[in-house]
């Protein structure tokens, strides 16, 4: 079993399995899901998956994304409203490649 597995389990068969593994836990009834499934993979041993950035340059795409920045501050101080929608559109467009980037 697996953190998805855990996470696509409904809460009271987590429950279940929780009372199985650990009958001396107390409060089980009262849990949210986030902490049955947390607890379970404690005691199963299973590690919770991080996101990972793949195929692009992270560092490159965040120091673009810091530049735009600062021009859509400058723009923004000049009253420019169309150059601080197209900075704005920059940094959105490259936070959406960074999100779609990111595999678990």
């Amino acid at each position: 079993m697996d953190w998805q597995e855990l996470n696509k389990t409904r809460v009271a068969d987590l429950r279940d399995m929780l009372k199985e593994k650990n009958p001396n836990l107390q409060g089980v009834m009262s849990m949210k899901k986030e902490d049955l499934v947390e607890e379970l993979a404690g005691i199963l041993n299973i590690e919770k998956p991080t996101k990972t950035v793949v195929g692009i340059d992270k560092a490159a795409i965040k120091g673009k994304i810091s530049e735009l920045k600062v021009l859509r501050q400058q723009a923004l101080e000049k009253g420019d409203h169309a150059e601080l929608r197209v900075q704005r559109r920059k940094i959105h467009r490259l936070k959406r490649t960074l999100r779609k980037a990111m595999t678990s």
